[in-house]
């Protein structure tokens, strides 16, 4: 007698119940399994793009905030920061280094990223093809972006005012892309770096632009008054005759004032020792002009507060299971009603008791697998629409779609349903009193 077979006959006699089983179990595995897969991407993403950054200085604003868009690069930036200011921190006896960040410009939607060589550093990055930029408007392209954008050594492109598609286009100045990097599984996968003054000389542009419409409307005015200042131009010759020092004076002046008003958006820094951490931040915020936040802190209060929904799913997911293994047993329970005759038949022709309970609990343990693995199955399928949909909103996507040591524990739980909605069906059949049985039918 084929046990196995004659299990599967029962399952399939049952169509409805069956399918009703296998839903529910498809439903509290697959969101489980989804829920932890979609957790431990997101933590080896957080984890691997805070490593060796133990403070955030930018503009004052969400603390958050800062963190998304300098670490993550998925928010808006709080603002900019002096650049002068963010340089005597990192001159601080405390900072090992400081990474200055200046982003604002965008390529199809893919942030530039104005930086130092530091930055990849920071990520172990290394380099598919060519080299890192060395010249402003020269960009070394995230393996993700190269891809996706289809950039190759040597392609010119032009950025665009903003950090999503459909900025001002800088037509004035073009990007040369001098090198791809290797995957990193972090956030450089998603970027395009270039060197800091890329970015400041694109929107030095930008503002003399600006500064020239402004003139344009003011043009009528300096006509009317163009006589008095060819008198006072007689004047100005005579005086640059008498002081050229002053005015060489002054140009240095003017270019010390154009050094300090240099900005970037942040600054990721690194502490010497533990004592960066205690001192730092407090200073930064309370003495200065800019905000400091802890990356560390933030992302662990980000999960405290994702972490209140996600164990409302997952509770919601374990009470679908209860209710799949209560279907399962209501099911097996039924269906040994109908077939106590055919159970009792069974023992006359030379069935043990031990044959019949083996047949019971295999159907239950039969269905629960294969609920598991269609449950298995939704929980992939999920997680490849979020990857989806984390690709178009923010560029992120999951890689590594492995088995979980956690998905194990939820076979062996899912088995451990179906072995318990078996078990008083089983006992049932242990007990059967053949002859009774035969007699009432």
């Amino acid at each position: 007698m084929n046990i196995f077979r004659l299990s599967l006959r029962n399952m399939t006699s049952r169509p409805l119940s069956t399918t009703l089983s296998l839903v529910l179990l498809t439903l509290g595995v697959g969101m489980i399994a989804l829920l932890l897969q979609v957790n431990r991407h997101i933590q080896q993403q957080m984890e691997n793009n805070i490593r060796g950054i133990d403070m955030v200085v930018g503009a004052k604003g969400s603390p958050l905030q800062l963190i998304l868009s300098a670490v993550y690069h998925i928010d808006a930036p709080t603002g900019n920061i002096a650049l002068h200011e963010a340089e005597q921190l990192q001159n601080n006896r405390l900072v090992a280094y400081g990474i200055p960040l200046s982003y604002g410009d965008s390529y199809e939607g893919y942030r530039i990223v104005g930086t130092d060589h530091q930055y990849p550093e920071l990520y172990a990055a290394t380099l598919a093809e060519g080299q890192l930029w060395q010249a402003p408007f020269e960009v070394t392209v995230g393996a993700t972006t190269a891809n996706l954008l289809n950039l190759k050594i040597g392609d010119n492109f032009v950025g665009a005012h903003g950090l999503t598609e459909g900025g001002e286009v800088h037509d004035e100045h073009a990007y040369q892309v001098v090198g791809v990097f290797d995957y990193t599984n972090s956030v450089l996968d998603q970027l395009i770096l270039t060197a800091t003054e890329s970015v400041w000389a694109a929107h030095h542009h930008e503002e003399e632009h600006e500064g020239e419409e402004h003139g344009h409307g003011e043009e009528e005015e300096r006509h009317e008054h163009q006589e008095g200042e060819e008198h006072h131009e007689h004047e100005e010759e005579h005086k640059h005759e008498e002081g050229e020092e002053h005015h060489e004076h002054d140009g240095e002046h003017e270019h010390d004032e154009h050094e300090e008003e240099r900005e970037i958006t942040a600054m990721l820094v690194k502490f010497r020792s533990p004592m960066g951490i205690v001192q730092l931040p407090r200073r930064v915020n309370e003495d200065t002009n800019m905000q400091a936040a802890v990356p560390a802190y933030e992302i662990s209060r980000l999960f405290s507060l994702m972490g209140v929904g996600v164990d409302t799913l997952s509770t919601i997911a374990l009470v679908i299971m209860a209710v799949s293994g209560l279907s399962v047993f209501i099911s097996l329970y039924n269906a040994l009603k109908d077939r106590q005759y055919e159970m009792a038949l069974m023992r006359t022709y030379g069935a043990s008791r031990w044959q019949l309970v083996g047949l019971v609990l295999q159907e239950g343990l039969l269905l629960t697998l294969v609920g598991f693995l269609l449950g298995i199955l939704v929980s992939r399928l999920g997680l490849w629409l979020i990857s989806g949909l984390m690709e178009a909103s923010y560029h992120y996507s999951f890689s590594g779609w492995g088995w979980l040591v956690e998905e194990w524990w939820l076979l062996v739980s899912a088995l451990a349903i179906g072995l318990l909605a078996s078990l008083l069906p089983a006992i049932r059949v242990f007990r059967i009193n053949i002859s009774k049985t035969l007699a009432d039918a």
